[in-house]
């Protein structure tokens, strides 16, 4: 039972609902299209939250076995830097994770297209592999992109325009303008939360030589980043709530300003990065908020 307890942990349950907040924006899109697929909807969810547990797995494993997670990180313990599970054991769980991935797309774009539309189940086929090669290289291996500063931009297209475009195509077989606002805010926030751990992790991150965006930049330049991705996601998502207006619920969604605007003032005026930890939950809880309250209030 222990050891049940410990790989849930590994998992990071935490991060999950941030996964799935642009499957739930583009279902509600689906629904007021007349798109919506039950079966194409739970398959949506379970592959998208296999590709972040696989992440998880994965970061704890490359950062584990290069020694960035270490005692001078500020953030969770993690599995292999406590022993708690050894690299060998997370490898093979990985690998596990990866089969499972693999089979929940593959019935995913089957359900959504079955075998009518070739053209577009050979690209959701290629986005797949790709989202399952991202979540692992984005620690594991020499060349792993979130060493090279490269985190962020994969977040955002993983996050906001695969996770947004993607499942709306899964559901309308087609593309439609309605998205891409809602894609690049929550593409935006989802970078801004990994900005956030960053920050936080600066210090162990720049002595093991994970030259992540934050290291590169600096604390005080990262500061002014991250505030510009929060300020352009209102931006676009009120930019969103005005061209598509219909009534006043459609701007219910600025309700999740609120904590934004007060997780901005608590970033500008920190000086202690262990108190961007707390931060992170109410990030990622505010994005997954925020598409809730955009997808519903388009339907109302």
């Amino acid at each position: 039972m222990k050891k049940v307890s410990i790989w849930i942990s590994t998992m990071r349950l935490r991060t999950l609902p941030l996964s799935i907040s642009g499957i739930i924006l583009a279902s509600c899109f689906a629904v007021y299209n007349g798109y919506f697929n039950w079966l194409v909807c739970v398959l949506a969810v379970l592959t998208t939250l296999s590709f972040q547990i696989l992440s998880n797995l994965a970061n704890d494993y490359g950062d584990g076995i290069k020694g960035t997670d270490n005692n001078q990180r500020i953030g969770p313990e993690r599995a292999i830097q406590t022993g708690t599970i050894s690299p060998e054991e997370m490898f093979n769980a990985i690998k596990i994770n990866v089969l499972i991935s693999i089979v929940l797309s593959c019935l995913l774009i089957f359900t959504a297209f079955g075998v009518k539309n070739f053209l577009l189940t050979v690209v959701f086929f290629l986005l797949g592999i790709a989202s399952i090669v991202a979540a692992i290289r984005y620690t594991v291996g020499s060349s792993a992109y979130g060493y090279r500063g490269l985190g962020d931009f994969y977040v955002f297209v993983f996050f906001g325009l695969v996770s947004v475009v993607g499942c709306y195509v899964l559901y309308a077989k087609t593309l439609d303008h309605v998205v891409f606002l809602p894609a690049l805010t929550i593409g935006l926030l989802s970078t801004a939360v990994l900005n956030l751990n960053n920050m936080r992790d600066i210090v162990s991150d720049e002595k093991s030589d994970k030259k992540t965006l934050v290291v590169s930049l600096g604390i005080s330049k990262a500061k002014k980043y991250h505030i510009a991705l929060i300020v352009l996601a209102m931006v676009f998502s009120f930019l969103f709530g005005i061209l598509y207006y219909t009534s006043i619920y459609n701007l219910i969604f600025v309700i999740a300003y609120i904590p934004l605007v007060s997780h901005i003032k608590r970033v500008v005026h920190n000086t202690d990065a262990k108190l961007l930890d707390p931060e992170l939950k109410k990030v990622a809880l505010t994005t997954v908020l925020l598409a809730i309250l955009m997808g519903i209030g388009h339907l109302l």
